[in-house]
């Protein structure tokens, strides 16, 4: 192929207990179209904050794409790539997850696809440096994702039940991966990872059946949402809201600044309206979106 396009969807991760490990593709995407051309690298972008993004060599879809020429040692062929953005940056919606994925993903369709789909998974997680995101934006789905024995990630399939809506509310403020990864401590008390390793547990359960008293329950966390909600302005008031509209609960998305609420369908639109009230109360700006779950994962056309 000369010419290529390939569509990655936003994630959500962690999904409170399963911090760094879990997370979900949404049906909100970023556009990545490769052509070759005779030489050079050639970039546009559009979109929402399309003036951020770098159109030169240090673009992550384009390192991501020459880093896979370099693991196959193929030369990296001259390409103009052309970016239509709909995923926030910096806003816990796995911005960075779907550069990766489209980088390598339209590298491997150029380049004869030499990689299987677990090939490119592993090879994202590295560049990436944890599953959570990069894996359900390449496999779409609910994922989780653990260390193997044979092979460097087992990666699992969870059922997400169809009453289950994701709400996302987006602020007008960032949160870097950086910023947010610097107030964890460096140590959990046994409680705390007993904690976590229970709620997961009912989370699966929860998001497979539906059951409103599970996944009130399940959507708590101790590894990271305590040490995270201080950096997200309003954030007591719109998880308040949220709940008092009907959600299950709420939690972070990512590492922030969006917040994922899970609602039943028919609270849907609902907590949509109380998060967004909640945080325009605050004097925040907000876009709130009630989503589902991609189940398609990355495609190429």
């Amino acid at each position: 192929m000369s010419n290529i396009t390939v569509r990655v969807p936003a994630t959500t991760a962690n999904l409170g207990a399963g911090f760094d490990c879990l997370g979900a593709a949404l049906t909100l995407y970023n556009e990545f179209q490769f052509s070759r051309i005779d030489s050079g690298l050639r970039i546009t972008a559009t979109g929402a904050e399309a003036k951020r993004v770098s159109l030169g060599s240090s673009n992550l879809v384009y390192q991501a794409f020459a880093k896979l020429y370099d693991r196959i040692n193929q030369p990296v062929p001259a390409v103009q790539l052309d970016i239509k953005m709909e995923v926030p940056l910096a806003r816990g919606l796995g911005s960075s997850a779907t550069a990766i994925v489209g980088g390598l993903v339209g590298a491997n369709e150029l380049a004869g696809s030499p990689l299987s789909q677990l090939e490119l998974a592993e090879f994202a997680t590295e560049i990436e440096g944890h599953p959570d995101n990069v894996v359900p934006a390449l496999i779409g789905g609910c994922r989780l994702a653990a260390s193997g024995i044979d092979r460097a990630w087992e990666i699992c399939d969870l059922a997400w039940h169809s009453s289950i809506v994701p709400i996302v509310a987006i602020p007008d403020f960032e949160l870097s991966t950086a910023e947010a990864r610097s107030v964890l401590p460096a140590t959990y008390s046994r409680a705390d990872a007993i904690f976590n390793a229970s709620h997961l547990g009912l989370l699966i359960r929860g998001l497979e059946t539906g059951n409103a008293d599970w996944l009130k329950a399940a959507l708590q966390d101790r590894i990271h949402q305590p040490y995270r909600e201080k950096l997200i302005k309003g954030y007591d008031a719109v998880r308040t809201a949220a709940i008092g509209a009907g959600a299950y609960g709420m939690v972070i998305s990512g590492a922030g600044s969006t917040v994922l609420a899970l609602a039943h369908q028919e609270k849907a639109e609902a907590v949509n309206a109380a998060m967004e009230k909640a945080w325009i109360g605050l004097e925040v700006g907000v876009q709130v979106k009630s989503l589902a779950i991609d189940v398609q994962g990355t495609s190429v056309t």
